[in-house]
């Protein structure tokens, strides 16, 4: 093994300041381990902290990307949760175990890789051995850096936090990471998925995974289209990824006493909603800011006893992270992946 190694790095906002530097391989110190990294997922809040719309301080030099997965090639003293050789993936909150994040009604709980801590766009990286949960067996280590983020917020949101069963039916807007995890998880768990999209390409491609209704947003007014394909019931539970203004067409669309999981902000962070609508249809509205260790550990196991498969978009070489974060501007259907190969 050579002594350097490549990284990203971003010494100011905007993605004019990435350049890919040439470092010196860290060594793990007590508790730590050196992790070989094979694969970084990217998401839309990386283009995000890296353009600087998401207020985030950062600590520069700051490499950016909070998903990856790879191999442990050295452990420092006292680690036992894993040795050489073990395949891991990331966690996005590298603190947050189970129950509450660290934080209070003043101080928000945000302490995450790509952000506060520093991030995964790197040839080796090194980590608390708490922060990482053993990959999938039956995923490879491009499929598996998909799930600390996307997949966890997807899992987050139906199961941990939404508690769904079979039977219910559960509307995804767009076709995102999120999106295509979320219509994933809740077919395996027996839901009726409905899918929005702007794209009648991307609704078929979305009903080749498994979508059972898919609804154009651009062509009507996609709350009534619910409406008729429902009998007027509603959807039991809404993956909120476009955030703003649409937060009201997922009130009006969603069933009495459903839930509404608000994910994204890509129309804008700030909302408001009619009094009257969310008081009589007693609706629940959660945040979710991805999830706890315990809960990604949950999802892998479910991941290979339901032998699910994250969508993969495209996958870059590690040098190639200009040429990704176009394609991810572009809006693409599924996950974007950086490989060392």
């Amino acid at each position: 093994m050579t002594d350097t190694m490549q990284r990203w790095t971003l010494n100011a906002l905007g993605r004019e300041n990435l350049h890919l530097t040439q470092e010196t391989i860290p060594q793990p110190g007590p508790g730590e381990v050196r992790v070989r990294v094979n694969a970084v997922a990217l998401n839309y809040r990386d283009k995000m902290v890296i353009e600087g719309s998401m207020p985030i301080n950062l600590a520069f030099p700051f490499t950016p990307a909070s998903d990856m997965a790879g191999v442990i090639d050295s452990t420092g003293e006292g680690v036992t949760r894993f040795k050489v050789g073990a395949r891991v993936i990331s966690t996005f909150s590298p603190e947050w175990i189970e129950g509450k994040p660290a934080g209070d009604a003043r101080t928000l709980p945000y302490r995450t890789l790509g952000g506060y801590f520093q991030g995964m766009l790197a040839e080796y990286v090194i980590m608390n051995e708490n922060g990482l949960v053993a990959a999938p067996n039956t995923l490879d280590d491009v499929e598996a850096s998909t799930l600390p983020c996307a997949g966890l917020t997807a899992w987050f949101a139906l199961i941990e936090r939404g508690g769904l069963r079979a039977g219910q039916t559960v509307l995804v807007q767009g076709t995102g990471g999120v999106a295509m995890f979320a219509l994933q998880i809740a077919k395996a768990h027996g839901a009726e998925v409905f899918v929005t999209s702007g794209s009648d390409e991307k609704l078929a491609r979305a009903k080749a995974l498994g979508a059972d209704h898919g609804i154009n947003r651009l062509k009507g007014d996609w709350t009534e289209a619910v409406y008729g394909l429902t009998q007027d019931r509603g959807i039991d539970h809404i993956i909120e990824t476009v955030g703003g203004a649409n937060l009201k067409n997922s009130l009006r669309a969603v069933a009495v006493h459903g839930r509404i999981s608000v994910i994204g902000v890509l129309e804008g962070s700030e909302i408001s909603l009619p009094a009257s609508e969310l008081l009589l249809k007693s609706a629940v509205i959660q945040g979710i800011g991805v999830g706890h260790r315990r809960a990604l550990e949950d999802f892998v196991r479910a991941v290979d006893a339901t032998q699910l498969k994250p969508v993969i978009a495209q996958r870059y070489r590690f040098d190639q992270l200009s040429q990704a974060l176009q394609h991810l501007d572009s809006g693409a259907l599924g996950k974007i992946v950086l490989t060392r190969e």
